[in-house]
This record gives structure tokens, C-alpha cells and sequence, in this order.
């Protein structure tokens, strides 16, 4: 799972019963079928969820649309709120069961149908592989978790770049009903301890917010993906919503004079977050405060309606139609949007704007269906009015079939296709009295007609390529990104005098399966010394907007340890990705500059040092196009020029390794032909893991390859 594809919440339709006490001069937001339901904020659902909707699908300058979820939390807020204060004034008590009934006749049927759909086409359509994550994600999201399992995959670096998963949209309803099943009974309690005294009702939730909002700030920091999915992080929102429901009664009273320009206000904050963010931004954190009061605006104004005001454009007919099949139209488009390219034969890169546009329209149509046809005639079904046992019961029914259809699904994944043996790449090498000329011939091999399909005898076998974790992984050594320092972490032969260090990013740590089975053949002590899309040129990088301050620490740090151990050879290697923070006029010259003093420094220990180029780039992410071609694999290979990823970068480190005298390695001859065809599979294994990463068994596999540069190049043996 992607942790930059910014998934968003569901819209869910609700009803305001405030009574209306505008005067008659004022003008009317509310339906006339229904008094209870303010056209301005159905008319906000609608701008939220076509932000959402959207930035998705990839127009331009929408890249903040997520703040649509912040929309959706206020606005649930306060009318959820507003409905619990309302029974509670009348009744001077509140039905928790006839709550959680309302909800789940609300949401659950609609939910359902669309986990069990989505579940469906993921079995058909997407990768196999990645099925079984695919179907914990369906049960989590039957069972209002996901949003916990999202936040820990996001941890993961491995998973970086993988594509999202169809069910991620969900976490945002997991962080509603998580708020919900607190909120009744903290306000329950709050209410016969204040007698009902409105003041007296804020403060708990009131510290509550500040506290959740305090550790927004800090664990957008620290751990982003649990700042974004977690509900920790996110109550504040659906409090600042709760807040206002409970000032409502005060916020009637606003004068037209402040109560309009207020509506105004806060759409344009709303609208400005929309625009001015991006995938950059580190979300929620202090960011989230815009949309939050900028809804916080636009519903505190609403409370007293007047002429001018927003909903001039908020209860239009149309943004009032679209605000009322918000809650479908965000269930349907997101799966859409993730399986209808892969049902349509299409690569998640070769995916147009327009497509999916065309995808968010269907989507639509099916939000319109499903509220007409099954949501409504389920809520208001005679069988379930005032009767909250059956309702709790249809939900609980609801939730528990489509938990064990997707525990079913995860006991019996789909096949993956398979043909012939093929040779077996580690051992063709192993026994090769050249091993270069036989990786060139097998990786030619691999190129052959488009029914070159996956071998029998793959090694090891597709579901087991991503979760496989070499040691610098498994042992913590290959740093993340808040890390200013790295552990003591030695392989091969510890008491050897002869000590190699391999130096980067996670490009460099792409080779330790190599090197470590080089260093236990040859007695080499390896030290490993990588970090988290750190590059060894000594350029500031650009990261979550602002400088990647920790690389540049750490980068310091690491070479002068090296320079203190003094090592035969140091292996430096780098992704060609990544940003400056201050790009200069010629990329060139300020990446071979950085990369000049890195080489520089590190000879100054005495040691040999080689640039290992970065490697050839697959179209997509390797294994989930296997996956889905596994009988045609040569739809899922790379051509050069085009895998390589930035020709510069490639240009700056072999100007820099000449200026500083270091020697270079490239790797793109065992990756590709000599005609340029970039295969996925060499021989019976999997050349990459993800998008960009060689993966484990390759990079070892191509051990004696590398062992011979070494020794052609540095005598290194």
C-alpha cells in the first residue's frame, strides 16, 4: 500500500433537526418536503466529495482534494451532535441502541455491497499476489478497523510505492464509527453530571480535541500514515464539529452582517487547502486546521441564514442532488478508479484523466442506484422502524457475512498461472566460467515472444517475493527516515581484517544479499550503511515540502565513521529519484558536485571506492504486473532509454567518480539487452521486488557477476 496516494473519508448524508427560527425576512435553506435537512449543507457534501472524487482521478491542480475528509468529519460532527442534543432535550435521556440502529441502517447496507463487489473484482481482476492483503483489508473494513491496518502498513518503507488497495477509502468511516462509539456515552454522561447544562458539555469534548489535535501535530512528524489514518489524530475534527452543534442554539443569533461573510470565508478556505496542498504536505498536522475552519465557518454561518450568504450556491438544486449521493458516489468511485483499469487491460501508468473521469461517472450511476434501490428501501422499511433489536441485528448480519466472505476469499486466493521450467538462474551462475556472458544470454532469453509466461520452478514464488526481508531489514539497519544514526551492523566474516562497507539508500541496500554472500565466500567483514531515500551526494534533499534535514546528519555521521574504520572498499550507490530542495540551474554540475565531495571524502579513508550506478527502472511494480501477465510477462517489461530513471543523475556520478578517482560499476548490462528489452524475469527468477527495487534472490543470484566486476576493476577478491 500506497502511502501517498491520499485516500479520503466517506461522505455520509445526515439530517439537522435544529428548529428553524430565522425570521421571515431571511431567506429559506431549507427543503420544503423536508424542514429538518439544510440545503447548505447537503450543498457542501457535494463540493466535498467532488474534491475528493477529483483529486483522485488526477486533475490537475486538485492535488489537496483529501481535505474533503476533514469536510465530511466536521459536518458529521455537527450533525450527529446535533441529533443527540436534540433527543436529549426532549427526552432528557438518549437511546444508545436506537443510535447504533439509525447508524447501521444508514450505512451498512450500502457499505456491504460495496466491500463484497470490491472483494469480487479484486479476486478477478487485480493482482494475485496481493489478494490475500487485499482480503484482510475487506474483513477490517467489514469491521471498522482498517483505518489501524492501513497506518501500520504505512510503517512499512518495503511497501512504499505499491498500489493502494481498494478497499483504503474505508478508514475513514472506521474513524467515524470509532469516534461514535465513545461520543453518545461521554455526552450521556456529561449530560446527567451538567443537568443538562450546554457549557458544561463542551469541556470534556473540548479537551478531548485539543488533546487529539496536539498529537496530530507531533505524530505528523513522527509517523505520518498514523497521523493520517489514525483516529487518535483525527477526533478533533468530528469534536469541532460536535462544538458547534452545541453553540447552535447561540449561533442563530449571528447578525447578517457577520453570519455571510463568515459562509464565504470558509469556502474559500476549503478551497484554497483543495489547490495549494498536495501529496507533499504533511497532513493533517497543523494543515488540517484550514478545511477544519473553513467548515467550521461555513456551518457556523448556515445557523443563521441570510441573504448573500453562501448558500447562494450551496443549496443550488443540483450541488443538493450531488450532496445527497455523496455517501454512494464516494463508496464506488475509489474501487473503481483501482480495478476498472486493471479489468480494462490497463497499467496503472498508461491510465488516463479521462478514463477516469469516465470511471467516477459510472461510479455516480451506481451511488444513484444504490440509494434508490437499496439504501432507502431498507432505512424506512416498516419491518425496521421503531424497532432498534432489528435493525442492530440486520447490521450485525451485514458486517459478519461479509467478514467471513472475505475470510473465505483469503483461504482460497486465486491461481496464478504458470508454464514450463525454466533455468535456474543462481545456479546457472554459480557453476559459469564466466558469469557475466551467461546472465547476458539468460537475461536475452527472457525476452523472447509475447507468451513468455512465469516458470513452474520460480524462485522463490510470487507471493513470496514482497515480504521476503534480507538482514538489513529484518535487523533494522537500513534506517528510517527520522534516524540521524545508524546501528552497528557487521556480516560476513566479524573477525576478518579486510572490511567492506556498502554505503546509500535503499538502492544500495538492493545489493546487501549480493555483497553478503560475496563476504561469507571471501572473508570479507561487511558493514552496512544505508538509509531511507538518503542519498550519498552531499545535496540537501527536498522532503514533505522542507529540507531532509536527517539525511544530511546522517550521511555526515556514517562517512565519518567509515573514515574511523578505515575499510579495503566502500560501495556507494543511489537512487536516481529524489528532489533537491534548492535545484540549481545545472542538476548536473550540483549532483556531481555533491557526489565529487562524498567520493572524495570517503578515498581520504584509505579506501577503494565504487559507484555502483542505479539500476534500470520496471514499467510498473514487477511483481503485481507478473501477477496479473503471468502468462505474457513481455507486457510488463521495460525498454531503454526509458527504465533508466533520470540520464543526468547517471551523467553527475560518472563525472563525479572521474573527478574523484573512483571507480564505476554498471549494472544496466545485467538487466538488459543489448537491444534495450529490460526483462522481468531472468531465468526461474523475478528480477524486482516493487517498482524500482532489485529484488532479494536476483540481487543473490548475481553475486559471481558482481564478485568479477569487483576484481576486474579493484582486485578485490
Amino acid at each position: 500500500m500506497s502511502v501517498k496516494t491520499r485516500p479520503t473519508t466517506r461522505p455520509a448524508a445526515r439530517r439537522n433537526t435544529r428548529p428553524d427560527t430565522r425570521s421571515d425576512t431571511r431567506p429559506p435553506t431549507r427543503s420544503t418536503e423536508n424542514p429538518g435537512l439544510r440545503l447548505d449543507i447537503q450543498g457542501l457534501r457535494a463540493v466535498a466529495v467532488t474534491l475528493v472524487v477529483l483529486d483522485h482521478a488526477g486533475v490537475a491542480r486538485l492535488g489537496g482534494g483529501y481535505v474533503g475528509v476533514d469536510v465530511f468529519f466536521v459536518i458529521s460532527g455537527f450533525l450527529i451532535t446535533s441529533l443527540l442534543v436534540r433527543e436529549l432535550t426532549t427526552r432528557d435521556g438518549l437511546s444508545i441502541r436506537g443510535f447504533y440502529a439509525r447508524r447501521a441502517l444508514r450505512l451498512l447496507p450500502a457499505s456491504t455491497l460495496v466491500v463484497v463487489t470490491t472483494l469480487a473484482g479484486s479476486w478477478l481482476f487485480l493482482s494475485r499476489v496481493r489478494f490475500e492483503e487485499y482480503a484482510g483489508d475487506a474483513v477490517s473494513s467489514a469491521l471498522y478497523a482498517v483505518n489501524f491496518r492501513l497506518a501500520a502498513a504505512g510503517t512499512d518503507y518495503l511497501a512504499e510505492g505499491s498500489p493502494p488497495s481498494p478497499f483504503q477509502h474505508f478508514w475513514s468511516l472506521a474513524v467515524e464509527e470509532q469516534f461514535y462509539v465513545v461520543w453518545p456515552l461521554l455526552l450521556l454522561l456529561t449530560w446527567r453530571l451538567s443537568r443538562g447544562r450546554r457549557a458544561l458539555l463542551a469541556i470534556p469534548l473540548a479537551a478531548l480535541c485539543v488533546l487529539s489535535l496536539v498529537l496530530s501535530v507531533t505524530v505528523t512528524e513522527e509517523a505520518p500514515s498514523w497521523a493520517y489514518f489514525g483516529s487518535h489524530t483525527r477526533i478533533w475534527e468530528l469534536g469541532a464539529g460536535a462544538l458547534l452543534a452545541l453553540a447552535a442554539d447561540q449561533l442563530q443569533l449571528l447578525p447578517s452582517k457577520l453570519a455571510a461573510p463568515m459562509t464565504w470565508t470558509g469556502l474559500a478556505c476549503i478551497a484554497t487547502a483543495g489547490v495549494a496542498y498536495g501529496n507533499e504536505t504533511p497532513f493533517p498536522g497543523y494543515y488540517a486546521l484550514l478545511p477544519v475552519l473553513g467548515t467550521v465557518l461555513v456551518l457556523a454561518g448556515g445557523c443563521a441564514p441570510s441573504r448573500g450568504d453562501a448558500q447562494v450556491l450551496l443549496a443550488r438544486a443540483p450541488l443538493v442532488w450531488l450532496g445527497g449521493l455523496s455517501y454512494g458516489w464516494y463508496l464506488w468511485h475509489w474501487p473503481l478508479l483501482v480495478i476498472g483499469p486493471a479489468a480494462l487491460g490497463r497499467l496503472p501508468e498508461t491510465t488516463t484523466t479521462e478514463l477516469s473521469l469516465l470511471l467516477c461517472a459510472l461510479a455516480l450511476l451506481l451511488a444513484w442506484a444504490t440509494l434508490h434501490l437499496l439504501e432507502n428501501p431498507i432505512r424506512f422499511h416498516a419491518r425496521f422502524r421503531s424497532r432498534p433489536g432489528r435493525a442492530l441485528r440486520l447490521g450485525a448480519t451485514l458486517s459478519t457475512v461479509a467478514a467471513l466472505l472475505a475470510a473465505t476469499a483469503y483461504a482460497f486466493p486465486p491461481p496464478i498461472d504458470s508454464g514450463r521450467p525454466a533455468r535456474d538462474l543462481k545456479r546457472e551462475l554459480a557453476k559459469a566460467a564466466t558469469p557475466e556472458r551467461r546472465l547476458s544470454q539468460l537475461v536475452e532469453a527472457s525476452t523472447g515472444n509475447g507468451n513468455l509466461s512465469l516458470p513452474s520452478n520460480l524462485a522463490p514464488p510470487l507471493p513470496e517475493i514482497k515480504p521476503t526481508r534480507s538482514a538489513v531489514y529484518r535487523d533494522g539497519c537500513h534506517v528510517a527516515y527520522d534516524a540521524t544514526s545508524a546501528p552497528a551492523c557487521e556480516y560476513g566474516d566479524p573477525a576478518s581484517d579486510r572490511v567492506v562497507v556498502l554505503f546509500g539508500d535503499s538502492h544500495a541496500a538492493q545489493w546487501f544479499p549480493a555483497l553478503n554472500r560475496l563476504a561469507l565466500e571471501r572473508g570479507w567483514r561487511l558493514v552496512s550503511l544505508t538509509k531511507a531515500s538518503c542519498k550519498a551526494a552531499k545535496v540537501t534533499l527536498r522532503r514533505f515540502g522542507g529540507p531532509y534535514a536527517e539525511c544530511d546528519t546522517w550521511r555526515a555521521r556514517a562517512v565519518e565513521r567509515i573514515t574511523e574504520m578505515r575499510p579495503a572498499l566502500v560501495i556507494v550507490s543511489s537512487s536516481d529519484a529524489g528532489e533537491p530542495m534548492t535545484p540549481e540551474a545545472d542538476p548536473v554540475s550540483q549532483w556531481t558536485n555533491g557526489l565529487r565531495m562524498t567520493y572524495a571524502e570517503l578515498g581520504e579513508s584509505g579506501a577503494r571506492v565504487v559507484a555502483l550506478l542505479d539500476t534500470p527502472w520496471p514499467r510498473t511494480d514487477a511483481v503485481d504486473c507478473a501477477a496479473l501477465y503471468s502468462l505474457h510477462l513481455t507486457r510488463c517489461a521495460n525498454r531503454l532509454p526509458g527504465a533508466i530513471r533520470d540520464e543526468s543523475r547517471r551523467t553527475a556520478t560518472l563525472r563525479a567518480a572521474r573527478s574523484a578517482g573512483a571507480s564505476v560499476i554498471d549494472p544496466v548490462p545485467w538487466l538488459c539487452t543489448g537491444g534495450g528489452d529490460c526483462p522481468v524475469l531472468v531465468g526461474n527468477t523475478i528480477v524486482y521486488r516493487d517498482d524500482s527495487h532489485v529484488a532479494d534472490a536476483f540481487a543473490e543470484a548475481v553475486a559471481p557477476v558482481l564478485g568479477d566486476r569487483l576484481t576486474e576493476v579493484l582486485g578485490i577478491g
